[in-house]
């Protein structure tokens, strides 16, 4: 069966990857580095185990981490060998562990037809047994709940192995009596979730020798893709299969593991050697991605980490351009730098399909999105848009009602947010009463809470809610827009109902929320603000020629584009902090690693910049530049480093502006987009605003007067002073002087 030797699959192949195919036997570890083609590896290595007769399609188990690359190593395979790859057992690892598990089930107290519970279901049994235990579930959440159980699955740990570090941080230390409830409750109702899929093999293999032998006659060889992100179940399940064989191809990049946040173990790869002594390693160092002063830039980086196996990337291609490292003054200034030069990669014929901005935190894309949408750069945000993300929209809303108490749909959002126990029965009364009685549904709870309708601990609650909206509402005339948002977030419980979920993402939530208060600090009052965000949330792009990509760090693993911009590489911000203090070099270490994968997503272009000035918590605070940029190797730089980054922020606005008010403008498509599509809009909207407040101030010049005596709900009587369109300054008898919105006055009688 040598025929596969001179397919054009095989022959294309280097040296290091041909040998990777050709090695059948014994444990192997394919160290594959960014962009030298571990999939192609791994595929024709599966190809030609089948090819030589060495075993059968069903005689061999092939391993990846999500359905999309084990459907795309199937379609290889079926490329290279036709139907029988139809037998190779070849999935994720819960997808194998599922078929093992309902071969096995009754062993661990299943039966053949169990269900695969959801995260969703997960959450509500989880939330039915803390009730029965007594657990606060505001203070410790059924989602945190489902998290810890998760985080030890991923360990291995059944409740017995819970330590009591790990159980006392949570639940006041009734979390492992939880795990305990929540297992047996599982098996009453016959399911699994999906970290049992992987315990319970365990459980069936380490106690039942017959059956770990039958899978050892079985299966005789083994593939497994990106082994750096194996957690601890995973590793010891596969070690178990392959322990007498040891007929095991492992292919990853230990420079390239960067998910220890979500269990993923980069020992297991740095320890291949210890587990299998007779190992081989296979060390693929060719990329075909990169020019060299990117690779040059990586290689010097990720030198720097202490807990790898060492491999240095190279290619035969041109060494390219100087990396393009940027200062600039802030955050602001550092967007409109990149748009720009997005402009001019797009004037010599860089497609912006092939350009993305890759942040460490999910917090940055908001000043990125809010330049692309100014000047009309055609984006896609991978995962939610900033002010599309679930904790954004609840903040704002909360926002909105203090602007505007109609604002029903903002109220009904978050009326039980976090929760307040007003169910939808509650909800379902007072929008009767709003719609029958013609009123707000903010105007309909106060009504009803003047009679005895509602249960008494709802109407409590809902009494403190409006309670707390005039409080705010009150407070917002005499602080700032960004402490009145600190406030409000604090005093609704909204922050510590993040900080008390223990999901992955509440981390990123609360990044979020920061930087939503950040936001409002550039704008002149509350109003101000929640309007910008109107307009920027109506104005996305029509995309011309693909769109830009903007994502974390994180989710640009695998992927490569001609021009990479990597913002934000300051102390603090990237390396993060908090992995930083949590985890000590560990996290350091996945930190550098994740500059790593960023630099080598770039097959061109590099762009790398740091502001001197970030702004926390409302305050600007001085930043400094990364460590990891001392790390870059000064030769492949081009240094765009002003002495005054103050002077250089205020020139280069200088020029922008110029730039657009030249008859003869061509600084970029975006810009010739923005004067089309967004100027003309944005005028016609200043405009058709223009006419309505012309139309406000002519309806109200008639009905209301200088010195008439009028009536404010909350403020009482008073005289009017000053007349705006529907603002009118009045002086009250008590209260002193006033701005007010006209609908909330009456002329005296």
């Amino acid at each position: 069966m040598n025929n596969f030797y001179n397919q054009k699959s095989f022959t294309d192949l280097n040296d290091p990857q041909k040998e990777a195919v050709k090695t059948l036997e014994g444990p192997l570890l394919v160290l594959s580095g960014a962009g030298t083609g571990k999939t192609r590896v791994l595929t024709a290595r599966l190809a030609n185990l089948l090819y030589s007769g060495a075993t059968n399609p069903w005689n061999v188990l092939a391993v990846t981490f999500t359905n999309k690359a084990a459907k795309e190593m199937k379609l290889r395979l079926e490329t290279l060998i036709g139907p029988s790859a139809n037998s190779v057992w070849l999935g994720t690892f819960h997808s194998i562990a599922a078929k093992i598990l309902r071969q096995n089930a009754e062993i661990v107290g299943l039966t053949s037809n169990y269900t695969i519970i959801t995260p969703d279901d997960q959450v509500r049994l989880l939330k039915q047994i803390m009730v029965d235990e007594n657990i606060d579930i505001k203070k410790f959440t059924p989602k945190a709940m489902s998290g810890v159980i998760g985080s030890w699955k991923d360990k291995g740990y059944k409740p017995e192995n819970v330590d009591n570090i790990n159980n006392d941080f949570f639940a006041n230390g009734k979390a492992v009596n939880i795990y305990i409830i929540y297992q047996s409750r599982l098996k009453t109702l016959n399911s699994a979730d999906f970290g049992d899929l992987l315990m319970h093999n365990l459980t069936i293999f380490q106690h039942n020798p017959d059956i770990l032998n039958s899978y050892h006659n079985k299966i005789l060889y083994f593939l497994v893709d990106e082994y750096q992100d194996t957690n601890t179940t995973q590793y010891l399940w596969l070690r178990l299969l392959a322990e007498k064989s040891k007929n095991i191809c492992c292919v990853g990049d230990d420079d390239q593991s960067i998910y220890g946040w979500r269990g993923a173990q980069v020992g297991n790869i740095l320890r291949f050697e210890k587990d299998y002594p007779s190992a081989k390693i296979i060390k693929l160092e060719e990329n075909y991605r990169s020019t060299g002063k990117i690779l040059s830039a990586a290689n010097s980086v990720i030198s720097n980490n202490k807990e790898r196996l060492g491999k240095e990337l190279r290619t035969s291609a041109a060494d390219g351009e100087k990396i393009e490292l940027i200062a600039v003054w802030d955050g602001i200034e550092e967007a409109r730098r990149i748009g720009y030069e997005i402009e001019n990669l797009s004037n010599v014929g860089i497609r912006h399909d092939q350009m993305a901005v890759l942040v460490r935190a999910g917090h940055q894309t908001r000043y990125f999105e809010e330049r692309f949408i100014e000047i009309g750069i055609p984006y896609k945000v991978v995962g939610a848009k900033f002010y599309e993300r679930l904790e954004i929209r609840d903040a704002l809303a909360y926002l909105r009602v203090i602007q505007q108490p109609n604002d029903d749909l903002a109220l009904e959002r978050i009326i039980n947010i976090p929760k307040r126990g007003i169910g939808p029965s509650t909800t379902n009364m007072i929008h009767r009463y709003a719609r029958k009685n013609e009123i707000s549904f903010f105007s309909a709870t106060e009504v009803l809470l003047s009679t005895d309708e509602f249960r008494p601990n709802v109407k409590k609650t809902l009494q403190n809610l409006i309670n707390q909206f005039y409080h705010w509402t009150k407070e917002e005339k005499v602080i700032s827009q960004t402490e009145l948002a600190m406030k409000v977030f604090e005093e609704s419980g909204y922050i510590e109902y993040w900080q008390n979920d223990k999901s992955i993402d509440s981390e990123g939530r609360l990044e979020n929320i920061k930087e939503l208060i950040n936001a409002m600090s550039g704008f002149e009052n509350l109003a101000g603000f929640l309007e910008h965000i109107s307009l920027v949330m109506d104005g996305d792009t029509e995309a011309e020629a693909g769109e830009v990509s903007l994502m974390t760090l994180h989710a640009a693993k695998g992927l490569e584009f001609d021009a990479v911009f990597l913002p934000g590489w300051e102390e603090g911000l990237f390396p993060s902090q908090r992995s930083i203090d949590e985890l000590g070099l560990i996290g350091l270490e996945e930190e550098r690693r994740l500059a790593y994968v960023g630099i080598t997503r770039a097959r061109k272009k590099l762009f790398i910049s740091y502001t001197a000035n970030r702004q926390i918590h409302g305050l600007w605070q001085g930043s400094i530049p990364s460590r990891f940029i001392s790390e870059l190797p000064k030769e492949d730089l081009n240094e765009n480093i002003e002495g005054n980054l103050g002077a250089a922020a205020s020139s280069h606005r200088q020029f922008e502006f110029n730039q657009i008010s030249n008859q003869n403008n061509n600084y970029g498509p975006g810009f010739i987009r923005a004067k089309k599509n967004k100027i003309s809009t944005l005028n016609h909207y200043n405009s058709s605003k223009r006419d309505n407040q012309n139309k406000i101030k002519s309806s109200f010049a008639t009905q209301f007067k200088l010195s008439q005596r009028v009536f404010h709900q909350k403020f009482g009587m008073g005289t009017i002073i000053s007349v705006d369109g529907d603002k009118l300054d009045i002086a009250f008898d008590k209260a002193g002087e006033k701005r007010v919105i006209s609908s909330y006055i009456k002329l005296s009688e």
